[in-house]
């Protein structure tokens, strides 16, 4: 073996030992730290801003739901990570959404909680739709549904360098239910930005870079006409805007926007997620999204304990993310 492809394997075994401890460091945090967001945002679901001031995991309101209970950000995006390690593609996952509504990966065996765009993908789907034909394609099906549950694909695309096969593969998960192209840029740019935060760039860093690579990369395709809708977040005013400004309903774009802003402008876990949850009506989405971006910067020592201690399921939410570390670090 000559001394060239001798350095070259060592330099691909350096990087995946590289890639390999950083999915086994990041993976469980970005996972807990969303669902976390979710449960805190779960009790004030609705509420006006001005009726917000959670500072510590609380229960009942909204739903009357004991304290560390989770939604369906949570209960579909562990579908889509179950799905990814059985191997199962798009109609496998909306049969578990399908089962979601009777109680599948839901905190006490029951659903209280479903978008309205992903539930008429399932009708369309149990009517017999195709899979192509269950997503909702008008600009009234932009709502955060598959932005919410699109974070997994982070670790299972971190290691494509091809821009387009990243963002085929966050099409062909976000489509199922919402096939407007504004929602799905809005998962694009999501995901480009969590890849970035998982190769330890500073926040301010990966916004600009994950902002960047999407313009470029999309310009000329049907995503270049939803410039103009995610222009706050295109032009890299976000962070500087101000708390009235920003608007914190379940429309995709103001999702994205509003737990963007809470990341960028807080520099620990628990004040970016409580700022998310005190912005008031999407609040288990928005926290979910801020604890998702939060989690994986901040990693576990920035989660409290206690927290994660009062997660409906813990035991269960623990042993898919081991399964899944497993799956990402055989892929």
């Amino acid at each position: 073996m000559n001394r060239k492809i001798m350095v070259d394997r060592s330099v691909e075994n350096d990087d995946c030992v590289y890639l390999d401890l950083s999915i086994k460091e990041k993976l469980l945090p970005t996972i807990l730290g969303g669902i976390i967001g979710d449960a805190l945002g779960v009790p004030v679901e609705f509420k006006a801003r001005s009726m917000c001031n959670i500072q510590e995991m609380t229960g009942y309101g909204t739903y009357n739901q004991p304290p560390g209970t989770w939604s369906d950000d949570t209960s579909l995006t562990l579908c889509l990570m179950e799905n990814l390690i059985e191997g199962q593609d798009e109609i496998g996952l909306m049969k578990k959404f399908l089962a979601y509504r009777e109680g599948y990966w839901t905190p006490y065996g029951r659903m209280f909680d479903i978008g309205r765009a992903t539930d008429e993908a399932i009708e369309r789907f149990q009517r017999g739709a195709s899979i192509d034909e269950c997503g909702g394609k008008t600009e009234f099906d932009n709502g955060n549904g598959a932005l919410m549950r699109i974070a997994p694909l982070a670790f299972t695309l971190c290691n494509e360098p091809d821009f387009s096969k990243r963002k085929t593969e966050v099409e062909r998960w976000a489509m199922i239910t919402h096939r407007h192209p504004r929602s799905t840029l809005g998962c694009i740019i999501y995901i480009e930005f969590l890849i970035r935060l998982f190769y330890d760039d500073t926040p301010s860093d990966a916004y600009r870079k994950a902002v960047d690579l999407c313009v470029r990369h999309l310009a000329g395709t049907e995503y270049e006409d939803e410039y103009e809708a995610y222009e706050r977040i295109i032009s890299r005013e976000l962070p500087d805007l101000q708390k009235k400004d920003i608007f914190s309903d379940g429309y995709v774009v103001h999702s994205l926007e509003a737990a963007l802003w809470c990341f960028l402008n807080h520099d620990d876990y628990s004040e970016a997620v409580l700022s998310a949850v005190n912005l008031g009506e999407d609040t288990d989405t928005i926290s979910f999204l801020t604890g998702t971006m939060a989690g994986m910067h901040h990693r576990m020592n920035g989660i409290p304990e206690e927290w994660i201690n009062a997660l409906a399921r813990k035991e269960d939410i623990f042993n898919l993310c081991e399964r899944f570390l497993q799956f990402c670090v055989k892929k």
